[in-house]
């Protein structure tokens, strides 16, 4: 069995932890690291995840009625209403620390990529380039009818200007955020170039997951399948966690930061 490690605490705690530097010694000793990130690493960023009971984004909605492809295409005004506030606040975001440490950790040779479940551009805010977005991304919306794709900024604009929901310039039919809703099946490159990194790591980092949400899910049983190693920096338990060899449960800015500084 591995040896497994939680975070320190209690009376002269210091950073980094004794969890984050062993997770810097994994992240040293592999080749082919893979981060896979989920709603929580955003919190921080002052972007509420989907399931906490006081904060999460579905706390006072059902997302069937909102967030469900049937629902955009029966009363795409009605979806509108909730996703131009999400855009608009979504916009305003700017990546954290955890963000900047994933992107340091590729910028140092130590990542190969990042798999993301979140839609917010964070991950690329934050200098990460090779980017796996599975969820699709708020950068574009797209017109189901012809085709047409339309930057973030220009849908804000007919937002801003009360075109709910917003139109395709050409044939004027409702906009559609190119991200992946309930009902949707995951992008087909996304999904597959994500299976194939999780098939070759030797190391997957999975941050501020609950790893509740499938396909995407299963993505670690891949790793640890092929003889890889799996290292969890999130709050709230997860069902990898007695299989993980390092498990981190603090804040994930101030896990990772921590994990960036024992890397030296």
């Amino acid at each position: 069995m591995r040896n497994k490690v939680r975070s320190a605490e209690g009376p002269g705690f210091t950073s980094p932890s004794r969890g984050a530097a062993r997770l810097a010694e994994l992240l040293r000793g592999s080749e082919r690291a893979v981060a896979l990130t989920g709603a929580g690493v955003s919190v921080p960023s002052g972007i509420p995840d989907f399931r906490s009971p006081d904060t999460g984004l579905w706390r006072n909605v059902n997302p069937m009625e909102v967030a469900h492809i049937d629902a955009f295409r029966r009363d795409p005004e009605r979806f509108w209403s909730f996703y131009g506030d999400r855009f608009a606040t979504l916009h305003d975001k700017r990546p954290n620390a955890a963000h900047e440490a994933l992107a340091e950790l590729e910028r140092r040779g130590m990542l190969r990529a990042v798999v993301t479940q979140n839609i917010d551009r964070l991950h690329r805010a934050a200098g990460s380039r090779r980017v796996v977005e599975v969820h699709g991304s708020i950068e574009w919306s797209v017109c189901l009818d012809c085709g047409t794709r339309v930057e973030l900024e220009r849908v804000l604009e007919l937002l801003e200007a009360g075109q709910r929901p917003p139109l395709c310039d050409g044939c004027e039919r409702p906009l559609k955020p190119d991200v992946v809703l309930f009902g949707e099946l995951l992008p087909v490159e996304a999904m597959a170039e994500a299976q194939a990194l999780a098939a070759e790591a030797d190391l997957m980092l999975c941050v501020g997951s609950s790893l509740e949400v499938y396909p995407v899910a299963a993505l670690p049983e891949i790793t640890l399948s092929r003889g890889g190693s799996l290292a969890i920096v999130t709050q709230g338990p997860t069902a990898y966690d007695d299989r993980a060899t390092v498990r981190l449960a603090g804040d994930v800015a101030e896990e990772l930061a921590d994990v960036v500084a024992a890397l030296g």
